[in-house]
């Protein structure tokens, strides 16, 4: 844009736009990835923190030495003054601000001032930081440029020194320069349609930069959503490109080194003919040609920079896209018309919205009328109601201009999108954009799945998936599921759930998406700012790591490689690793023909992909994919656990236990399905080795994650009580157990009763093996057996300690021996084959362990004290101790009972309350003894008296036993030593030896001990009661859960245990020891807590459990929709639904008559032609007589012309018959304009006073200029002479169309839409960009055109002769080409050569032929199809030979 002087309308332009090239026509995955956005963001700003001055230096020495600014050097006065009456140069500047070398004796003395002498670049001395003053601390960038800066200058500027990320769309917005008004709605919706089209796309907004017009609304409209964000999170990139030389207030900018920050001063009142910045803009670029208050040198730079901005690739998640740029257009005039125009020249979508005045509400007014309707009068209506204040100024050339350039931006409606708000469903400005870029993205020449597959790369980038939705996954295209895997990754990679699910909607499986190198390819775009990548780094292997979190209960879920299988797979991060079976895919997203599994579960890879990550959504529904679904989550939940203990971050550590308790309650959830439906299944799912999760099961998953909440599920806990009864009813009574147990031949009588029939029925041997081996009854022998070796150890030591040892001391060692035997069994009991390092850490972390052992080996010396005569007594003391030690190991065999078992665990809990007060209690204890030690007594060198003195009078005196020596009252010299020499009485405190009396300040001895008393018996008493009453509250409530948790454990242990107790055990362990370590024999996990299924079975429970994962999914959506917060929202969103209908129903009114009288002129005009075609042809069959027929409008084009070739081909509105090519304002290859040329004034006939054509002729040397001039057939084109033409009048040339039948690998012709598919034989020349027929002009004399021949080897060309001769001839005719003039025109010859047979030996003559003889150009067979990317004049031709053949087309 050229920001206007508010003062001088004469001088005042639109802004300039950059123009696009048409999209590359394969842009696949690529395998360098850019890192997530967020990660990149959150290391930007951390390194600016603590680099900020290193970055500074950076930038000063960097932006002078690669970027430049323009200075006068040469002072040559104008005639004309500053604003200030000032002389000045003819650059605008005053003498003042030239250098000196500039006003003094100059070599140029003499010369008239020219800017490209005159003028010359230098260090730039304007860049840096930029404040506005008073309006805020937001800061900006901004640098001072030269015109001729390169593009990739100030793109590497941008990108790499600003740290801005590559967008993913481009939005320039263009309009007036002057302020307008805009109505409020109309503004509103402006302004938040185009914020969220920047944030959810991650967009550029490209203005003026300056603080007026349409610049002025683009800034507002990002301080209004940072305004209502209120974090800098969604900072909208609003980048400014202003011209230099007429920014207000700009010398504060200048500074040779950089200004961090510049202050920049807003000054509207005084800016005269200048403008301001807007401070709502992020960043500055500001264009300088060396002159001063001269407006519009931005355009050209800003041009450039768009162009080379949208030709930059954007990769992200492994997809590559050209950045997408469109152009936004409120209000504007003249200067805005032509950017609007070269932007749909190149192919750049527009917006314009209809509201918001002038040029923009002309081109909305007539965008929806045929082109034939588009004229001269009707535009000038246009401006006259438009340009009230200007239409006088309009000339008839410059109406006829405005009005051909209109036509050909209407023409092209696939570019072209009008917003008109409250209309055609029309509500959002960001859709309208969306909508702009896919339709113009559809109307580029792709070949069929390649523009779908670029337009939902667009959406994908964008993360518009609503724009996906309505606008790609349509009717009209039905999506193959390998089609959509590449995107698939990118969507996985840059964390866009909603695209995930979309995609599984539309067909994609995750088994058949999930290969080897996907998974490799995922792993290695791990997100860096993740705990897992770290935690690889030091591993560098993905099972390793994963092993650590799951635990060492799980076997590796990538197994080491057999011999002879595929070798580890080595990523290209550094060192990581992951290891695959049997996997011998190397191609991305395809799989072999064989379909080879190169992993167990890919939907379980996937899943601990997106949970190690943290990613919410995406691990929500890959989780709904999963078919082992519960151990899935319980899985989740314990990797988040074990993630979130060594994660540093706070919020991101409380995000992952939140997580992993959501994913418990969904175990809990499809558990409680399953137990409803079948409990015998649902316990069975519990003890499944789940192959997939590393031969674990779901209950051991469980616990190793330590979900309390899953354990204590009922189901659970009935499934644990089954286990603790083995083989006999639960519900039979304990005393009938008990009796069995002191007398089992009663187990013959029926006094307890089995669960199976066969045992119940039985009598005999495994009736009783079965009873004995239940682990309720294994507890309770060995309860009795523990009570029985307590009261011997305590009848030994009360009553029969003697110095020889007696028979029943000998049975105590005996029955210890075989405690020490029975924890040596636990602690070498490994079925899981963890190791015996593993299995001793868990062996010790328990409590309970760790007091057996303290008590055995306390046990050993007691005894080796008791067994020498000199230490029998210390060694009765030790033992009497270890008595008290094994005693408190009761505690852990009362915890299986439901009633002591929660208060044993509140008691534990509290213990570690008493540990934590008994600090604080010390503290006051040592305190208030040292002091009263020191008052009272003097120089006491007895320890023992020291201690009692210090530490325990001083404790019993929170128990109340108050000394008496420390008042003078109730003091007594008989209870105490006056020199300290009894042994037996303490030290007698400070006295009078006259009078015998306490000489120690009785005062203060009070005061302590009161003090002392406060605090302790008061203060800290009760604070232990509150803390034992805040404990006994808080574990009341999860004692349950706690209770049942280690439940488990408890009774895992006695149904490992021997059913003999001890010391009888000794006779198993004995057999245990001969079976492990003599016949090597593993051991095994019970069957009941570890079940291995047959392949069938496991199949048939897996799908059962998937089908309720489906019924919980359902009730799960159910009651959140039931939620109050929820309908809340739903009958809010309906409310908002209805006054958005109304508002609309009251725009829509006014213009629903016009639309629907549009409507019906068109249908009128389709009329009219289908009759005309209708009489033609009956006259053309000789039916009717010509007399009495309806007179028809007279035919534009002549007699064996087709439309579609001679200009019909890009109107959409066919049947005018005008060529378009042909009248292009821009002559190709030439700085050549044409003369506008509107198309009712195509025609010779049709009057045209003022047309004036300029005239043009190619220097051709090798062709003479005295050809006859004649007339263009089809009318004026806005150019005389020859042009690039080789002949005055017609120039011939043929289009050879050599198609063949496509075939596939089997060689049957392919089909589509039930019609045969033809392959044509193309060409692609240098410095095009689209591929053509191998045809064009001839040579005189010569049968084949010259571009023929230059791709055909010279032996073949007398046999394509002979191919040509029996052709078909399949048009004759003029054609619509860009280089026709008035004077000089193309016409050609399509001949159809086809192969029918792929063993012609003709056709298999021609491919060995081809060959190009320039490296540059290139030569194939091409599908044909309505999207092939040819020149429409040949797409037209090409149609013709399709319909020929009855082809698909």
């Amino acid at each position: 844009m050229e920001p206007s002087a508010p003062t001088k309308a004469g001088s005042k332009q639109e802004e300039g736009f950059g123009a696009q090239p048409t999209w590359g026509t394969d842009l696949g995955p690529v395998l360098n990835l850019q890192r997530s956005s967020s990660s990149l963001c959150k290391k930007r700003g951390l390194q600016f923190l603590l680099d900020s001055s290193e970055k500074q230096k950076s930038l000063s020495s960097w932006i002078p030495e690669n970027i430049k600014k323009k200075e006068c050097v040469y002072f040559v006065e104008s005639p004309k003054l500053s604003d200030a009456g000032k002389v000045v140069c003819a650059c605008g500047y005053t003498r003042e601000q030239h250098l000196e070398e500039a006003i003094g004796p100059h070599a140029f003395q003499g010369q008239e001032w020219d800017p490209k002498r005159h003028i010359q670049e230098r260090p730039t001395d304007a860049f840096g930081d930029i404040v506005f003053t008073g309006l805020g601390q937001k800061m900006g960038k901004y640098v001072r440029v030269s015109q001729d800066t390169p593009s990739n200058m100030i793109y590497q500027l941008m990108t790499q020194h600003w740290g801005l990320d590559v967008p993913n769309l481009l939005i320039s917005v263009t309009g007036g320069a002057k302020n307008f008004n805009m109505k409020p709605r109309l503004k509103n919706v402006f302004r938040r349609g185009l914020v969220k089209v920047a944030q959810t796309t991650g967009a550029w907004i490209v203005t003026g930069g300056s603080h007026t017009g349409v610049m002025k609304q683009v800034g507002k409209a990002v301080r209004d959503s940072s305004l209502s964000s209120g974090h800098d999170d969604g900072d909208v990139v609003t980048i400014g490109i202003a011209t230099w030389g007429v920014v207000h207030n700009r010398e504060g900018l200048v500074h040779p080194e950089g200004s961090f920050p510049a202050e920049y001063v807003m000054d509207e009142e005084g800016q005269g003919h200048l403008t301001c910045l807007d401070n709502n803009h992020s960043h500055f670029i500001l264009v300088d040609d060396g002159t001063h208050g001269r407006y519009g040198i931005e355009i050209p730079l800003r041009t450039r920079l768009e162009k080379f901005m949208s030709e930059q690739t954007k990769e992200r998640g492994g997809v590559a896209i050209k950045i997408p740029i469109v152009c936004v257009v409120l209000q504007g005039g003249p200067g805005t018309l032509l950017t609007i125009y070269n932007a749909i020249t190149h192919g750049t979508p527009c917006v314009v919205v209809e509201g918001s005045g002038r040029v923009a509400d002309v081109i909305a007014q007539v965008a929806s009328l045929p082109i034939s309707e588009i004229t001269v009068s009707l535009i000038q209506q246009k401006l006259a109601v438009f340009f009230q204040e200007l239409f006088e100024t309009f000339t008839e050339g410059r109406i006829v201009e405005w009005t051909k350039k209109i036509q050909d931006i209407v023409r092209r409606r696939q570019l072209l999108t009008i917003f008109r708000e409250g209309k055609d469903g029309q509500q959002d400005v960001d859709v309208a954009i969306l909508q702009a870029l896919l339709k113009a993205s559809r109307s580029h020449d792709h070949f069929g799945h390649e523009n779908w597959d670029h337009q939902l790369k667009l959406a994908v980038a964008w993360n518009r998936v609503d724009m996906a939705r309505s606008e790609i996954f349509t009717d009209e295209r039905q999506w193959k599921p390998a089609e959509l895997h590449p995107i698939m990754a990118a969507a996985l990679i840059s964390n866009k759930p909603e695209f995930v699910k979309l995609f599984l909607e539309n067909g994609l499986r995750l088994k058949d998406f999930v290969t080897c190198d996907t998974l490799l390819y995922l792993y290695e775009n791990l997100d860096p700012a993740c705990l897992f990548w770290a935690k690889l780094q030091k591993m560098h292997h993905v099972a390793q790591v994963l092993r650590e979190l799951l635990g060492d209960s799980t076997q590796p879920l990538y197994p080491r490689p057999r011999p002879g299988e595929r070798p580890h797979l080595l990523l290209p991060v550094p060192h990581v690793k992951l290891n695959v079976q049997g996997a011998s895919l190397r191609t991305l997203y395809k799989h072999a023909s064989s379909h080879d599994i190169f992993t167990i579960d890919p939907i379980r890879d996937l899943l601990i992909w997106a949970i190690v990550q943290n990613r919410r959504e995406l691990a929500e529904i890959i989780w709904a994919q999963a078919q082992d679904c519960t151990a899935a989550a319980l899985a989740c939940s314990k990797i988040l656990k074990e993630l979130s203990k060594e994660e540093e971050d706070t919020d991101t550590s409380e995000e992952m236990l939140a997580l992993a308790d959501e994913y418990e309650l969904r175990a809990i959830g499809v558990f409680t399905e399953c137990y409803r439906k079948d409990e015998e299944r649902a316990q069975q799912l519990l003890v499944r080795v789940s192959e997939a999760w590393g031969k674990t099961t779901c209950l051991q998953l469980a616990l190793e994650a330590k979900d309390m909440k899953f354990v204590s599920h009922g189901g659970i806990q009935a499934f644990l009580t089954k286990v603790w009864w083995g083989e006999l009813c639960v519900d039979t009574g304990l005393w009938r157990v008990i009796l069995c147990m002191l007398a089992f031949p009663l187990l013959a009588t029926g006094l307890v009763s089995f669960r199976e029939r066969r045992l119940q029925a039985e009598r005999g041997l495994a009736r009783v093996r079965a009873f004995f081996n239940a682990p309720v009854v294994v507890f309770h022998l060995n309860t009795l057996s523990y009570f029985s070796f307590l009261c011997l150890f305590a009848y030994v030591l009360m009553v029969d300690f003697q110095p020889t040892p007696s028979w029943c001391e000998r049975v105590v060692y005996l029955w210890l021996f075989s405690l020490f035997c029975e924890e040596l069994r636990q602690l070498f009991y490994d079925p899981s084959g963890c190791g015996l390092r593993k299995m001793a850490v868990l062996y010790f972390s328990d409590f309970w362990n760790k007091l057996d052992v303290a008590a055995i080996l306390l046990f050993v010396a007691g005894l080796a004290c008791r067994l020498t005569p000199a230490a029998l007594y210390p060694g009765r003391v030790v033992l009497s101790l270890d008595f008290t030690m094994f005693c408190l190991r009761l505690m852990h065999i009362f915890t299986i009972s439901k009633t002591l078992g929660p208060k044993i665990i509140i008691v534990k809990r509290m213990m570690k309350d008493v540990f934590f007060f008994l600090f604080l209690l010390a503290v006051w204890v040592v305190s208030f003894g040292v002091a009263e030690q020191a008052i009272l007594i003097h120089n006491e060198s007895r320890v023992d008296w020291i201690f009692r003195g210090v530490v325990y009078q001083s404790y019993l005196t929170i128990f109340g036993q108050i000394p008496t020596y420390i008042d003078s009252v109730e003091f007594s010299p008989d209870h105490c030593s006056p020199n300290g020499t009894d042994p037996y009485k303490p030290k007698c405190p400070e006295r009078d030896a006259a009078r015998h009396q306490p000489v120690f300040p009785e005062w203060l001895t009070i005061l302590l001990f009161c003090l002392y008393l406060l605090f302790t018996n008061i203060l800290l008493l009760n604070l232990l009661i509150a803390m034992f009453n805040y404990t006994f509250q808080q574990v009341q409530e999860h004692t349950d859960q706690i209770w049942k948790f280690q439940r488990h454990d408890f009774i895992e242990e006695y149904q490992s245990r021997s059913p003999a107790p001890p010391p009888f055990i000794l006779l198993s362990h004995l057999q245990l020891f001969i079976k492990r370590l003599v016949l090597k024999i593993p051991a095994k996990r019970h069957r009941q807590l570890r079940n291995k299924l047959e392949e069938k079975e496991e199949a048939a429970l897996l799908s059962w459990e998937t089908y309720l994962k489906e019924n919980y999914l359902q009730s799960l959506q159910s009651q959140q929709r039931q939620r109050p917060e929820h309908r809340i929202q739903h009958i809010s969103d309906r409310v908002d639904s209805m006054a958005d209908v109304l508002q609309m129903d009251r725009l829509k009114q006014p213009g629903s008559v016009e639309q629907r009288l549009a409507s019906l002129e068109v249908q009128v005009a389709q009329t009219a032609s289908a009759v005309r075609w209708i009489v033609e042809a009956l006259r053309g069959s000789g039916l009717g007589s010509k007399e009495g027929a309806p007179t028809l409008a007279p035919q534009k084009a002549s007699e064996g012309q087709d439309p579609a070739l001679s200009g019909g081909w890009q109107a959409e509105d066919g049947g005018d018959g005008h060529h378009v090519n042909a009248r292009h304002l821009l002559y190709p290859d030439a700085l050549v304009t044409r003369f506008p040329v509107p198309d009712e004034k195509v025609p010779w006939e049709m009057e045209f006073l003022i047309y004036d054509p300029p005239f043009y002729t190619a220097d051709r040397k090798d062709k003479a200029l005295v050809d006859p001039t004649g007339e263009n057939p089809m009318g004026r084109t806005g150019l005389r002479g020859r042009g690039a033409l080789s002949f005055f009048g017609p120039n011939h040339t043929l289009q050879p169309v050599v198609t063949r039948w496509k075939r596939n690998q089997d060689g049957a012709i392919c089909r589509k839409s039930v019609r045969k598919v033809l392959d044509v034989l193309v060409v692609k020349h240098p410095r095009s960009e689209h591929w053509a027929l191998p045809g064009g002009s001839r040579e005189p004399g010569e049968t084949l055109p010259r571009k023929l021949k230059q791709v055909l080897q010279r032996e073949f060309w007398p046999a394509f002769e002979s191919l040509l001769a029996r052709g078909k001839e399949v048009y004759t005719g003029y054609m619509d080409d860009a280089r026709n003039t008035d004077n000089a025109w193309i016409e050609t010859v399509a001949i159809s050569v086809h192969f029918p047979d792929q063993s012609d030996v003709e056709l298999n003559k021609l491919n060995m032929h081809l060959l190009a003889q320039d490296p540059e150009t290139s030569i194939r067979w091409q599908v044909v199809d309505k999207r092939i990317p040819l020149y429409a004049s040949h797409k037209a031709i090409l149609q013709k030979v399709a319909t020929l053949f009855g082809a698909y087309y």
